[in-house]
């Protein structure tokens, strides 16, 4: 460990750390631990995990520059590292950027099973934390365009439903949602390559005419034809086996590999106005991703 961890290490007391070291208020009734691995391994006495530092790029979101920073400390932490994260005040400063962003940035690993918050007792690293994480892409909506269009696309239905219990974080407003299922084919030789679901806000489906699914990807028709202001879109690609469904429309084996993407939508109000979840052929595609350095 190099010196300034060892001097990280010991700025980050945590709020509890200096009622305890004052001798506390002693009262009865104080709040019992809650039931969690990561408290019971890490005292309140503990010293804070010291996250890395970080050189930020404000070309990107800083709330997802600090959640990967922060994310890959967690992950590449000694075996004896604490288990106990600073507080939000002190990550804020230590990454140079405001509470609410690192707010932001603390509920991603939350979300993602690395964290979990207490209120009162503070933040904590799940020690059985899965490892694999998703792979997350940021680029321009002009590049999302880019990578949804060149295929053959049919429509194979569209109708309300219930909102997916799966995509309930992301409607937590809207009782039901309109989903689009869609089938690409490759323009020169029609073999199936990828299909489409999109769960959409209500408001926002109502404006959207099927014909032009059938020429643009999604993200087109929101962004040029319906005019959603869309302010961020979240990728997640995953590997994963074909279902039944998946096999049959991109005639491909069951249980073979294939790549799950996750778009989520975000317009200007912050609001989720498209969920997009396409199976891509595993034969077919590949993703890459550039990093410039600044």
């Amino acid at each position: 460990m190099t010196d300034s961890h060892e001097t990280a290490t010991g700025e980050f007391a945590t709020r509890e750390d200096v009622v305890d070291a004052r001798g506390g208020s002693g009262s009865a009734s104080a709040p019992s631990p809650p039931p969690s691995s990561a408290l019971s391994s890490a005292p309140s006495t503990a010293p804070s995990f010291a996250p890395d530092s970080l050189v930020l790029n404000r070309k990107l979101p800083l709330w997802y520059q600090v959640s990967q920073s922060l994310r890959a400390s967690i992950l590449g932490r000694p075996q004896d590292a604490s288990l106990r994260l600073p507080t939000e005040e002190q990550l804020a400063t230590h990454y140079g950027v405001s509470v609410l962003t690192m707010r932001q940035a603390l509920k991603e690993l939350e979300t993602e099973g690395l964290i979990s918050r207490h209120r009162r007792r503070g933040t904590f690293i799940e020690p059985r934390a899965r490892r694999a994480t998703p792979v997350r892409l940021l680029g321009s909506v002009d590049a999302i365009v880019a990578q949804q269009s060149g295929d053959a696309t049919t429509v194979l239905g569209h109708g309300t439903v219930p909102v997916p219990g799966d995509l309930a974080e992301f409607f937590p407003d809207c009782g039901e949602v309109v989903s689009f299922r869609r089938l690409r084919r490759d323009g020169e030789s029609g073999e199936p390559t990828n299909w489409a679901e999109n769960a959409v806000r209500p408001e926002v489906a109502a404006r959207i005419d099927l014909t032009d699914l059938e020429r643009w990807p999604m993200t087109k028709v929101l962004h040029d034809i319906v005019g959603v202001k869309i302010s961020r879109i979240t990728d997640t690609v995953e590997a994963r086996l074909a279902d039944p469904v998946t096999a049959d429309l991109l005639q491909v084996p069951l249980l073979s590999p294939i790549l799950h993407y996750t778009g989520v939508t975000y317009d200007e109000k912050g609001r989720v106005v498209d969920v997009a979840r396409i199976r891509y052929r595993g034969d077919r595609f590949s993703f890459s991703l550039t990093v410039e350095a600044r």
